[in-house]
């Protein structure tokens, strides 16, 4: 399944892992497109629902006419007190997609790609207040390379962080073209687009907040899930990975099991099956599915 906007995914993986009832209640947290969406509406019956989650005005456009469906424009943090809202108190399963859209990539305006000329923006939510150019314009050298090095996992990330306040005290850095012109002498050709790659992603990270974010919203699908309900996540570096992994395995974000006295898992959740990735013919079909990596939690 294939859309304009955004093609899914993992998409049969996804909806392996979410082992869909009929007449269940899902969510899917990255509506986007509507790709997996649309996958889901397919196996549910009339009594089934689903809820879309997206914080970008554009995905709204791509909205399903579908009685069992309900667009909530919204971030994914925000899940529970939209469900009440909903007056929903429990779901069968929940998917996030956590990748930038194809969309989002490919709309230059919107300063997410190291291939298109636009503005430096990369807010996911384009109503919030901080975009990219604050980040690059007005943080401290200090604040510059703790993102790029927390962020963005760069060794060099002082040096880049230097390189960025040389330039902008001369000229404000207002587009990508500015932001790659203004480091482009520090990165070895060889490496130039891997290492540009993790430049804007540590900047989209913290635009978005996109860690904390994910944390919060983690907790929050625990608290809702139904027993034996499914959480399906399919993340794209390694930062994101680690958190759903840990947050799988134990139930926190520091990794660390707590069992009873007969030493059981206290952990909510129970990991269900291997890590899962895209196999040749999906990357082929797909480029940016390459670095997908998809984890299934069952709720205890």
């Amino acid at each position: 399944m294939k859309t304009q906007y955004h093609n899914p995914v993992l998409l049969k993986e996804a909806l392996r892992g979410l082992k869909i009832q009929p007449e269940g209640i899902y969510v899917d947290v990255t509506f986007g497109g509507g790709g997996h969406s649309r996958a889901i509406l397919e196996q549910l019956n009339s009594e089934g629902k689903l809820f879309g989650f997206d914080q970008d005005a554009d995905a709204s456009k791509n909205t399903l006419k579908d009685d069992r469906f309900t667009f909530v424009a919204a971030n994914f943090s925000h899940l529970a007190q939209y469900l009440k809202f909903y007056k929903v108190s429990a779901v069968d399963g929940i998917l996030a997609d956590f990748g930038v859209s194809s969309h989002q990539f490919d709309e230059g305006s919107r300063g997410f790609s190291i291939r298109k000329e636009g503005r430096l923006d990369m807010r996911m939510n384009q109503s919030q207040a901080l975009n990219a150019y604050q980040v690059l314009n007005e943080y401290s050298s200090e604040q510059l390379a703790q993102i790029f090095f927390q962020f963005g996992e760069l060794r060099n990330a002082k040096k880049i962080a230097n390189k960025l306040v040389e330039v902008r005290a001369e000229n404000k850095i207002e587009t990508t073209t500015d932001l790659i012109k203004a480091v482009k002498s520090l990165l070895p050709k060889r490496f130039e687009n891997k290492i540009l790659a993790q430049i804007f992603q540590a900047i989209r990270i913290e635009v978005n907040q996109e860690l904390e974010v994910l944390k919060v919203f983690l907790e929050q699908a625990n608290s809702v899930l139904k027993p034996k309900a499914r959480l399906v996540c399919i993340s794209y570096h390694s930062l994101e990975d680690r958190i759903v992994k840990r947050f799988f395995q134990s139930g926190n974000f520091e990794g660390k099991e707590e069992k009873d006295f007969f030493g059981n898992s206290l952990s909510p959740l129970k990991k269900i099956g291997k890590l899962l990735v895209p196999t040749e013919e999906e990357i082929q079909e797909n480029s940016r599915a390459r670095s997908a990596k998809l984890r299934i939690a069952e709720k205890r």
